[in-house]
């Protein structure tokens, strides 16, 4: 199809699309509107336009996602974001794709400030009515992929919150044939088995998930609700991505509120769009001509010892430079020497002065002279230059560094390697690429492993190098790495007994408070140490978490079943909301809130 008139049949296609949406969403009632949303997303009942779907009008892909607490269907920013950062890729295609915000009970929670250290605490006004939505966005998702008449469709299915929990819970029942990819932000019930232990093995960059496409708290480990376990049944493997931001209290081991509530700003939505673009071009047979931007900067050794070949590394430097430019992204160039010169890093040109022209003009002044010994000042000059660039967020961030010698470490004022790898990543991260001599190409390994870079030792390998780096699209890096993880506090049951009026629990622990948890609803934050459970539903499952927190960090939940105790004059009909935790001498009743999902 030309070009033009494919444009033309995509606006067309999309205009109609939003005159249905616009349409259905002025069917729904008014939004009750609370002081805060902890994310729940949910699922899409089979509605009509979708039930009656043909062979003819059987869209080549369908991009489905699940909305959070309380949010409105078609209108909240997180389905709009997945949405804008997908389609504008989709739209360089000739595709046939339709977006769905998945339509299920997505039942309301609300949020109280109860704690200075937790921030904030999620909890439903109803546990059970809580579970029956994910349960319902479960059936509604498993439906529609695995039924109606549009059996050559693709799915590209995603969720936040409890919309990640109602996808995550889905994927073993999903026929993995029809699924091109699965993404979950902030998922209460992600499972990182990495993230096990004192010293996780994440901490150390190792045995990392292949569906960890961004989680940097190497401990994260289970989330805040549990997880489900395998988190990437086998049937998808490959398919399956989650992203859970730096220290968002769901899904890391720390105890933010803010970054759960930040995937937006954060541009992890436009990370994740990436992934699933490549996905969907390599599942269609279609060139994919959509990159990440990026932002690379040239780091060239000038020593004397260059002298032989450094013109060579300038020419691939240039033509990496030219593809940079033209596919929007920006360059800059700096050059360093030996640490016996008088000579810090110098800057040429940087990300806001470097045009084609002045990039090419200040190659051309470089001259390999100077230096002293083999070792090189490169960390700190890496360190200077990367400390003094304006990295553009969101961006692939490269470092090529161009040098026939190896590194001094530790380097001028004390630089070590581990003080330019930190930096790197809490950058986000800058890939470290080296171009050296054959000699010294296993003495960077470290370096650019730890960075998520390469080494070539081979001039004719450089163009190789070249379309590597412009192709990447991944521009976060999977892990950060630490030699000293936080301490986990711990917890342990001391006693549980049943009382009159319900079940009466003692615990101890080195944590400094305990969140207690029913049914994946939080009940409250507590310093004592003795809860009292009552006003239970004898036909519930009733299972009971408690996690113990620190200052910054909590450690991992213990369960208990309570469907085994008597209740205390509860009946099969007494109701969820006459559900609460007594704690220590203090009533933890919890509030209740509108749900402003129910219909």
């Amino acid at each position: 199809m030309p070009k033009q008139l494919r444009e033309k049949v995509n606006s067309a296609r999309q205009n109609a699309t939003k005159k249905i949406r616009l349409k259905h969403v002025g069917r729904r009632g008014k939004k009750i509107k609370i002081r805060y949303l902890v994310a729940a997303a949910a699922l899409i009942s089979i509605s009509a336009p979708y039930r009656q779907a043909n062979a003819e009008s059987c869209p080549d892909v369908r991009i489905v996602f699940a909305r959070g607490s309380g949010e409105e269907r078609w209108k909240e920013q997180n389905y709009l974001e997945y949405k804008s950062t997908i389609e504008n890729k989709l739209a360089t295609t000739a595709l046939n794709y339709e977006f769905i915000d998945l339509d299920y009970p997505a039942v309301g929670v609300g949020v109280e400030n109860l704690d200075v250290t937790l921030g904030a605490f999620f909890g439903a006004g109803d546990t059970y009515e809580f579970g029956e939505s994910i349960n319902t966005g479960v059936q509604n998702l498993i439906k529609m992929v695995n039924g109606g008449a549009c059996t050559n469709t693709k799915y590209v299915i995603g969720g936040y919150s409890q919309g990640a929990m109602v996808i995550s819970k889905s994927l073993k029942s999903l026929n993995a044939d029809r699924i091109l990819y699965a993404a979950t932000f902030g998922d209460p019930k992600i499972y990182l088995p990495e993230g096990e232990g004192l010293i996780p093995a994440a901490c150390k960059g190792e045995n990392l998930s292949d569906y960890r496409m961004y989680v940097p708290d190497c401990q994260a480990y289970k989330g805040l609700l549990g997880a489900y376990i395998p988190y990437e049944p086998e049937t998808l493997v490959g398919k399956v991505g989650t992203w859970c931001n730096r220290r968002d209290i769901f899904c890391s081991s720390r105890l933010s509120i803010s970054d759960h509530v930040g995937y937006i700003s954060d541009a992890l939505y436009e990370d994740a769009s990436r992934v699933i673009f490549d996905k969907i071009t390599k599942h269609f047979g279609i060139e994919n001509h959509v990159s990440s931007p990026h932002d690379t900067a040239f780091l060239i050794d000038s020593t004397g010892s260059m002298s032989g070949m450094i013109e060579s590394y300038k020419s691939e430097a240039l033509r990496l430079a030219k593809e940079t430019l033209d596919s929007g992204g920006r360059v800059a160039l700096y050059d360093y020497r030996d640490l016996a010169d008088p000579y810090t890093p110098v800057e040429h040109c940087n990300f806001e002065t470097c045009t084609l022209e002045t990039f090419q003009n200040e190659l051309a002044t470089i001259q390999a002279t100077g230096g002293g010994d083999i070792p090189e000042s490169l960390l700190s000059a890496s360190f200077h230059t990367m400390q003094n660039l304006e990295w553009q967020h969101g961006a692939t961030k490269s470092l090529v560094v161009l040098t026939d010698a190896n590194f001094l470490s530790p380097d001028r004022d004390g630089m070590t390697l581990d003080e330019v790898v930190k930096l790197s990543k809490t950058i986000d991260p800058v890939n470290f690429y080296v171009i050296t001599n054959s000699e010294y190409g296993d003495y960077y390994n470290d370096l650019t492993n730890r960075t998520g870079g390469k080494v070539v030792t081979n001039l004719e390998e450089l163009s190789l190098l070249t379309d590597y780096i412009i192709e990447r699209y991944d521009s976060l890096s999977r892990v950060e790495e630490s030699n000293r993880p936080l301490e986990r506090p711990t917890l342990e049951i001391k006693e549980t007994k049943q009382i009159d009026n319900g079940v009466k629990i003692k615990i101890e622990t080195d944590g400094v408070r305990t969140l207690v948890i029913l049914n994946d609803m939080v009940l409250g934050v507590t310093e004592d140490t003795e809860l009292i459970i009552s006003g239970l539903d004898e036909t519930k499952e009733n299972i009971l978490s408690l996690v113990p927190l620190g200052e910054d960090i909590r450690g991992e939940g213990i369960e208990v079943n309570l469907s085994g105790y008597g209740f205390g004059g509860s009946s099969a009909n007494s109701s969820a909301n006459d559900t609460a935790a007594i704690v220590g001498t203090a009533d933890f009743i919890l509030p209740k809130t509108p749900n402003t999902g129910k219909r």
